[in-house]
């Protein structure tokens, strides 16, 4: 489908620059808590009150189905704040077409719904708090799922608007050439990333982590799945399926396994594409036995202590390496 779904926190400005937009590209433009609203004859506000916020919640999914359903295209979808956050809703999206995320910060958002009491979740004693607090939440999920985002801080809406232009031709243009498919795997304890020893590994989480990879991908116009899994046969599993699944170049932080797991370096090796081992630490100013990899040998370059970079040198590496042999 060519649709265009415009998601974010509420007030980050989705009915203004979808109405912008449908002028713009000549499309009509919906918006799911009116068509719910049209539907159930009551106000968003309404609803929460009489049904409470799950029954909403199953509204915008049968809302979203619906659409899908009817398979109508060339509209401009404006989905609710937190319609992102039932992963039923997620394929949904993403079936109905291209996914642009509209980011304003904490300080934006309250700017502007300051004096606003048609929002039922900010119906609060601090609402910049309950703002900070959702935002939290939702936006590692806006950002895995969104294939545009665009920053709206101190943009006008016709500025917004001209910034989403140019970035569908972009995104459209990479999607009609062929994308490079990239494969990160990150090993165990890896997903504590943000929890466990923060003096080592940082205050990043693995959202932080995924989200960071996910823009990579928009910027270089790969296709990059991430792995994760705390099992070294799950690992292995994965790395024998990038043998026939297109996979054209591997991002590898093995964890602990890196200091002993023969296997993963023995699957590693049968896989002669394009290969970085990675690590978030400096692995030579820690513990001695952090000091060996036996996989290591078998990639085509390690990377350690760099931080969360480090994934992007190696993206940039495997990049670099293809382009040359080519």
């Amino acid at each position: 489908m060519c649709n265009i779904i415009l998601t974010g926190f509420m007030g980050c400005g989705k009915t203004s620059v979808g109405i912008k937009l449908s002028y713009k590209m000549r499309r009509i433009l919906e918006d799911t808590d009116r068509l719910i609203e049209r539907k159930e004859q009551r106000s968003i506000a309404e609803i929460f009150a009489a049904d409470g916020e799950e029954a909403f919640r199953r509204m915008e999914t049968a809302c979203l189905k619906e659409l899908a359903e009817t398979k109508a295209c060339s509209r401009i979808l404006s989905v609710g704040g937190g319609l992102v956050m039932n992963p039923v809703n997620r394929p949904l999206l993403r079936q109905l077409g291209t996914v642009i995320y509209l980011k304003a910060s904490p300080q934006t958002i309250y700017e502007r719904l300051q004096n606003d009491t048609t929002r039922p979740l900010l119906q609060t004693e601090n609402p910049q708090q309950s703002i900070r607090e959702l935002m939290e939440q939702r936006q590692p999920v806006y950002e895995r799922l969104a294939d545009i985002t665009v920053t709206v801080d101190g943009l006008t809406i016709e500025e917004v608007a001209e910034e989403i232009l140019d970035r569908l031709s972009a995104f459209r243009r990479r999607r009609d050439i062929k994308m490079m498919k990239l494969l990160v795997i990150n090993g165990p304890n890896l997903n504590f990333l943000g929890i466990r020893d923060k003096e080592v590994y940082g205050a990043q989480t693995y959202d932080d982590l995924l989200a960071m990879i996910g823009r990579k991908g928009e910027e270089t116009g790969c296709q990059i799945e991430v792995f994760q899994s705390n099992h070294e046969g799950a690992i292995i599993d994965r790395i024998q399926d990038a043998y026939g699944d297109g996979t054209e170049g591997i991002v590898i932080n093995p964890g602990a396994f890196t200091h002993y797991s023969y296997a993963i370096r023995d699957a590693l090796e049968s896989i002669t594409v394009p290969k970085v081992e990675i690590h978030i630490s400096d692995i030579m100013k820690r513990e001695e036995f952090r000091h060996v990899s036996v996989t290591a040998p078998v990639c085509d370059k390690q990377i350690y202590g760099q931080g969360l970079s480090g994934y992007l040198q190696a993206i940039d590496f495997i990049l670099e390496t293809t382009k040359a042999g080519a």
